[in-house]
């Protein structure tokens, strides 16, 4: 009763998949899920795979919940990729490159290039390539290389005198993978930027045909790309975190020596291009340490995550439609309006945000207006994934003064961001604002702030909560829920959170909020069971839950045994679900969907029905064992009936009711398009909301 969580992933890419193949997408959309795509399953192998490949190692052999052991995981992850990245590859080679040449954007093999254009390669190969090359032979007094992680690069076969050697050349990453070529008949002249008609050559392609100038004086019989996925987790003990009396410095040094070990892990994958010989593949898988189960051969380019690059061409006729994000009302100006006071709003009334479909520069606004405000006292804040271009630092430095108390917990663990995040905690702590890095042991991954201001006769605490990062880049593209509030009960929540977090208080009961590790499995199952009873007494139980991945399985059996009592459940997991749906006598009142489209759903949201006294929650925690076990999550109520309302009978129901962007789990594991009932108009739930959020128009009046 219980998918695999690998395969059930690989499942949620092949729909990443389906929308690079959909052809009512524009074409550089569809590129762009095809870079998403290859994306996504390194960082797969870097992560899942290779904690399977640990256990493998350690000779764990036994069965996991869906009854496979580690070794018969990786032979059912490596059926499934395989024939994974045989689709991938035929649907970029013979689809999407050919579709996109049609439209004047052509990826070209530097072999079907016409020698004007050749020549200026070549010119553009001397003064900007084949300075940054180096050349690493490889024989009894040259070791192989060490092959960096992610890295693309090239084998190849050299004839010296009577014998063969091979030298191995590192594809720089500092290059831009697509090569830029002159048109047809341009006399060698490269284009305008912004032209709509572009042409493009594989920068592998390129080296390879110039290597006669990296070996002079010997033979080139080949030159075979290959692609190398390492083993990247980095999962500190709780001992590792420093207990010394020194924690913090020990937490940045240790991160430090952990990242630089990031690309000496073990391979994990190695990717070959089809047309290299059986006899060098194995060489390959030889040097490198690796095992015949982690050879992948590809019928086309590899790494192809670089087709991101065509994102930034000028054609906006091959793009989505631009999306401008709505003002908040009474937090970012409206069109026409006058902006308000941010504190005077919440006082009388809670709000709520909605990303990427209203501006993240409300959140900004919140933080900017309490960083000026000569009444605030303190601002504390955590910070998971910040971003490079954050609005908010400056907000958090700028309120730092003698009268303002501002803290802010930066989390050094998560999972590749971690060098973008010591150096925002180095740039706060130089400008004299407070940092920890976290709890011993776990991640903080909850989304809170926390303004306190002093007003007539009291102070007062202001919140904000989410369910995703403060990150203002990614809030254009994923989708988000967060609240703002002065309700005092949550204000209290979150001052005794931070006190948790900061120092070393051991808070184990909070009035509104479920806290993990503390009791939010607890929480859940107790919710679950909660809406079992009451539907035993009255009928038309109901539970509806959004999130990322369903995987827990304390989780999974109560929401069967609900489902065996007759409770009504909608799921909307996005990516990997471990419950299967529709099963007789175990889960017939369960329906599991995934929405994959334009936006990255991001929101957790869970609903319960409670016997007609609805309740709804938002958080950042999905239900995993890691955020349940391992991290500091904040699960929060959605108390104001409006807001409660939008959610329970806008919202959720938007996303049920979805047949263009969403896909049916099946009790097999596998996933179906969801059609349209006879008669109906497909439904965008992405685009409905886009429509929801537009501001009204304002009238000028003379």
């Amino acid at each position: 009763m219980f998918i695999n969580r690998e395969l059930s992933w690989l499942e949620f890419n092949r729909r990443v998949l389906e929308e690079a193949a959909d052809p009512a997408a524009p074409l550089l959309e569809r590129a762009k899920f095809s870079a998403i795509f290859a994306n996504n399953l390194d960082e797969f192998f870097m992560i899942r795979v290779a904690g399977v490949k640990r256990k493998l190692a350690a000779g764990v052999g036994d069965a996991g919940p869906d009854g496979r052991t580690p070794a018969a995981q990786l032979g059912a992850i490596r059926r499934a990729t395989q024939a994974l990245l045989d689709q991938h590859a035929r649907l970029v080679g013979d689809v999407i490159l050919p579709a996109l040449a049609a439209e004047g954007v052509v990826v070209t093999p530097y072999a079907d290039l016409e020698p004007e254009a050749k020549e200026a390669l070549g010119r553009r190969f001397e003064e900007e390539i084949f300075p940054v090359l180096t050349p690493q032979g490889i024989d009894r007094g040259r070791r192989f290389p060490h092959v960096s992680n992610r890295s693309l690069n090239l084998i190849v076969s050299l004839r010296l005198g009577a014998g063969t050697r091979f030298a191995r050349l590192k594809i720089p990453a500092t290059l831009p993978r697509l090569v830029p070529v002159p048109p047809a008949g341009g006399a060698g002249v490269m284009p305008e930027v912004g032209s709509r008609s572009l042409r493009f050559a594989w920068l592998e392609h390129v080296i390879a045909a110039h290597l006669p100038r990296l070996f002079p004086g010997a033979e080139v019989v080949a030159a075979c790309p290959f692609h190398v996925t390492r083993d990247s987790d980095i999962e500190l003990d709780a001992d590792d975190d420093g207990d010394d009396g020194d924690d913090e410095i020990d937490l940045m040094m240790t991160m430090r020596e952990s990242i630089s070990q990031r690309a000496f892990g073990p391979v994990v994958r190695l990717m070959v291009d089809r047309s290299m010989p059986e006899d060098v593949r194995s060489w390959l898988v030889e040097h490198l340490h690796a095992a015949e189960r982690d050879l992948y051969v590809v019928d086309g380019p590899l790494a192809i995550d670089d087709l991101f690059e065509l994102g930034g061409l000028d054609r906006p006729d091959l793009k989505d439609p631009p999306f401008t994000p709505a003002p908040v009302p009474g937090v970012t100006a409206v069109p026409g309006a006058t902006e308000g006071d941010i504190f005077a709003l919440l006082r009388e009334r809670d709000l709520l945000v909605h990303h990427p479909y209203q501006t993240f520069g409300a959140v900004a606004d919140f933080v900017r207006a309490a960083s000026s405000d000569p009444d605030v006292v303190a601002i504390k804040q955590t910070l998971y994934r910040i971003g490079k271009d954050s609005p908010l630092v400056p907000a958090l430095v700028d309120a730092r003064d003698d009268d303002t108390q501002v803290a802010v917990l930066v989390e050094l663990k998560a999972r590749f961001d971690e060098e973008n995040n010591m150096t925002w905690a180095e740039e706060l702590e130089r400008h004299g604002v407070h940092v920890a890095y976290g709890l011993m042991g776990l991640k903080t991954h909850c989304k809170a702030t926390l303004v306190v201001r002093r007003e007539p006769g009291r102070l007062r605490r202001y919140v904000h909560l989410a369910t995703g990062n403060y990150n203002a880049g990614t809030a254009r593209v994923y989708e988000d829920l967060g609240l703002l509030s002065a309700r005092d009960d949550l204000g209290s929540d979150v001052s005794e959170l931070f006190n948790a977090l900061t120092g070393y208080a051991e808070q184990d009961r909070y009035r509104k909020l479920w806290v993990a590790p503390e009791h939010l499995r607890l929480r859940f199952v107790d919710a679950i069971m909660r809406e079992v009873e009451a539907h035993r007494r009255s009928g038309n139980g109901y539970l509806a839950f959004k999130v990322n991945a369903l995987v827990d399985r304390t989780i999974i059996r109560a929401l069967y045994a609900a489902s065996q009592a007759g409770v009504t459940i909608d799921l909307i997991v996005r990516g990997a679900c471990c419950l299967r749906p529709g099963v007789p006598g175990w889960s017939e009142t369960i329906r599991v969907i995934s929405v994959v489209g334009r936006f990255l759903e991001h929101s957790r949201v869970y609903a319960f029905r409670n016997g007609g006294e609805d309740e709804i929650y938002l958080g950042s925690a999905d239900l995993m064992e890691r955020n349940l076990d391992r991290r500091v999550e904040v699960v929060f109520p959605i108390e104001d009936p409006a807001l409660a309302a939008r959610i329970r009978d806008d919202i959720l129901p938007a996303y049920l009711r979805d047949t263009v962007n969403a896909r049916q789990l099946m009790p097999d594991g596998t996933y179906a398009r969801i059609e349209p009932a006879p008669g109906e108009e497909p439904f965008d739930v992405q685009a409905w909301l886009q429509r929801e959020y537009r501001p009204p128009r304002v009238r000028s009046v003379a």
